[in-house]
């Protein structure tokens, strides 16, 4: 591993066990064994780097989620939406710390633009492979409306269900009761 990816994974380390907020420079240079000055070189700052190590964790859940949506078959959208939300709800649920993390990054962009630009295209990236997820179709497919109406309301949701899953994990809904809902409303 280079430099770059030991910083990440004494990221992911540090964002496990002391959290997003309590976590140093200092933490995370020892924690990957490279220079302290690095992180600032690799990812301009302590909080850019822990915000990449917080995506990072989240793309793993997607990759989950995708992976289990996919096994499902030729189903209909309903269907995927369904299973999509009880895997993310699987995938929460040991996961505590990055959800956490998730929360501190997400207020944190609020006062550092380079965070908020990088959550942001991660977000929009997001919502479009939302959206051919679960329409089933590949991502080069989704124009830019249905990403942002059909993908931003499922990540809407999942961002949702996060929050939810922080407060109170034994109140979340299963994604049967959220594509139930949706039929109300539709």
């Amino acid at each position: 591993m280079g430099q770059r990816e030991d910083l990440m994974a004494g990221a992911r380390t540090c964002l496990v066990e002391k959290g997003y907020h309590r976590t140093t420079a200092r933490d995370i240079a020892t924690a990957s064994g490279a220079h302290l000055a690095s992180i600032g070189y690799h990812y301009g700052s302590k909080d850019g780097l822990m915000s990449a190590a917080v995506l990072e964790a989240q793309g793993e859940w997607g990759d989950a989620v995708d992976a289990a949506v996919l096994a499902a078959g030729k189903v209909s959208p309903s269907r995927r939406l369904q299973v999509c939300i009880d895997e993310l709800i699987k995938a929460m649920d040991g996961q505590r710390a990055v959800l956490i993390a998730s929360v501190q990054a997400y207020a944190q962009a609020a006062f550092a633009e380079e965070i908020r630009s990088m959550i942001a295209a991660a977000t929009a990236g997001a919502r479009r492979d939302l959206a051919a997820m679960v329409l089933g179709r590949p991502v080069e497919e989704i124009d830019d409306a249905t990403a942002q109406g059909l993908g931003g309301v499922v990540h809407s949701i999942i961002v949702g269900l996060s929050m939810q899953a922080l407060l109170d994990p034994d109140s979340l809904p299963t994604g049967g009761q959220v594509t139930d809902a949706l039929r109300v409303l539709g």
